[in-house]
């Protein structure tokens, strides 16, 4: 006699269905390429670039696919890619991108999980130059600069920080994707869902047309947007309005760096995520088809590199291409695919210069007398023909044993200079009233930005992905790790082909009324 509530179960087969071990393989038959724990995970996964790009999707792909995958990769230059140091003097100073803002949650999440000491910026006085003088120059008082700024502008700066908080809410909202493991298959997809049809045409306008829409004077777009857009990327208001709001971000209080130069950040990254570095170039990607151990062919690309043993080969299953596709910065070849991976050629980046000057400025170039002190240590330049620097700013060491704070613009200081072109002695005279070194480097920061320009694909392949194109929507160390959770993302839900956490539509409703 049964008990209440409780009956006994009949065989599946009495009942005409299939039992247990027939169910699996007919769920196995039908379902396969569904049910994505189904499937083997990758073997090897090769990237290409060891810049914080590069070094960011090995740690995020090292998550995804867990810790049996094996991950290479590829770097002919140092670690750290365009983030290096110069040493002056004893001292290692930035030579490249140099400040991180206090909301890059990717790069505070880094520094976190590696046990990175950092350091904040130190706020110092700044001037704007037109070629001929300043037109405006900060005082050591709050009280006075905010007199100055409400005399000369009105309250835009005031319209301007309202403006740049709601560009800021609407990209913060990349972090909560990301957190719940949703990713984009194009940078304008990714651009539309953090804000809709503005947020993305921010891509294809100006940030002058932006502002000026927005209403802002010409005389505040000229004398202090123009110069920040020349201090953080070496072109003037013509550049995509997105890119000119991450450049007006980094003029906020707060910013901070990593001790000992931020190129640690991509050291500690590669080791953390247990990646083998390859020192070597890679020359070409061909896809190739393998036998598995079962006699059945399997898709995988073939990677050819040269090393200083020479030139070698090897197989992945998915490959990140985490450096620019340009022949200045990389120049690989992509052998037999059709389609054809498309070519970037129309992809510069820009030519900017970092000339690091130990010395002590020169008085009169700002219109002192020769006895006076010289008290700014950023100095912004307007879009000017007389204007032949983009930047002038007091450069700190990545390792602060000293007390930068005391030092005053009067005595010998190391001097950070952007410019489009190598400064000449005359050009040095005239900034400087005594120098003893002069130390160049040229550095290929940024594209050139000129709105519209559609960004390249992030998918050049079924298993290549490409995160430099992020850069055309802005170029900065957060940009750059954000491509990378997000590439690392894209590559594990199309591997076991999860299509719902790809291009989803209405994820802030979605999330927002998440509990």
């Amino acid at each position: 006699m049964e008990s209440v509530g409780v009956r006994r179960a009949r065989p599946a087969a009495s009942r005409g269905l299939p039992g247990p071990p027939a169910l699996a393989l007919l769920l196995l038959l039908l379902c396969g390429p569904v049910l994505g724990e189904l499937r083997a995970p990758p073997e090897k996964i090769a990237v290409i670039g060891a810049g914080i790009g590069g070094t960011s999707a090995s740690y995020y792909l090292r998550q995804k696919f867990g810790k049996e995958v094996r991950i290479h990769v590829f770097e002919k230059g140092k670690i750290g890619g365009r983030l290096a140091t110069l040493n002056i003097k004893g001292q290692g100073y930035e030579s490249g991108g140099s400040i991180i803002h206090p909301l890059n949650l990717h790069m505070k999440r880094f520094v976190k999980e590696l046990d990175l000491p950092t350091v904040q910026c130190i706020d110092g006085l700044m001037g704007i130059h037109n070629g001929e003088h300043l037109v405006f120059e900060e005082s050591g008082w709050f009280i006075i600069n905010m007199i100055k700024l409400v005399w000369h502008y009105g309250f835009q700066f005031l319209r301007m920080h309202m403006w740049m908080e709601d560009i800021l809410d609407k990209f913060m909202r990349i972090y909560r994707y990301q957190s719940h493991d949703y990713s984009f298959s194009s940078v304008e997809g990714l651009m539309h869902a953090l804000g809709g049809d503005e947020f993305a045409g921010m891509l294809n306008r100006t940030i002058l047309q932006s502002m000026q829409k927005a209403g802002f004077s010409e005389k505040f777009l000229s004398e202090i947007i123009a110069p920040v857009m020349r201090f953080n990327y070496g072109q003037n208001t013509g550049i995509n309005g997105f890119v000119g709001a991450v450049s007006l971000a980094g003029i906020d209080s707060g910013l901070w760096a990593v001790e000992g130069g931020n190129k640690r950040v991509c050291e500690e990254l590669l080791q953390f995520s247990k990646a083998s570095l390859i020192s070597g170039s890679v020359m070409y990607i061909e896809e190739k088809a393998r036998t598995t151990p079962t006699g059945g062919l399997k898709k995988a690309y073939e990677v050819t590199y040269k090393t200083d043993s020479g030139i070698n080969t090897d197989l992945y299953d998915i490959v990140m291409v985490a450096t620019p596709l340009n022949s200045k910065m990389s120049n690989i070849t992509f052998l037999n695919f059709d389609p054809p991976i498309p070519e970037f050629h129309q992809y510069q980046h820009y030519h900017l210069v970092t000339t690091l000057v130990h010395g002590r400025l020169n008085p009169s170039f700002f219109g002192l007398s020769a006895t006076d002190r010289v008290e700014l240590s950023d100095v912004f330049t307007t879009d000017s023909p007389n204007s032949f620097f983009y930047s002038l700013s007091m450069a700190t060491p990545t390792r602060r044993e000293a007390d930068v704070q005391s030092k005053t613009a009067t005595d010998s200081a190391v001097w950070k200079i952007f410019s489009s072109e190598s400064l000449t002695k005359e050009q040095l005279n005239l900034l400087f009233a005594s120098h003893d070194s002069v130390d160049e480097k040229e550095w290929l920061a940024y594209p050139e930005y000129k709105p519209p320009l559609k960004c390249p694909p992030i998918i050049l392949h079924d298993r290549i992905y490409y995160l430099s194109g992020i850069e055309w929507a802005a170029s900065a160390m957060e940009m750059s790790a954000i491509a990378a959770h997000n590439a690392a993302l894209l590559a594990y839900h199309r591997w076991y082909g999860n299509t719902e956490m790809i291009d989803q539509e209405g994820l802030y409703e979605k999330l927002k009324t998440e509990l």
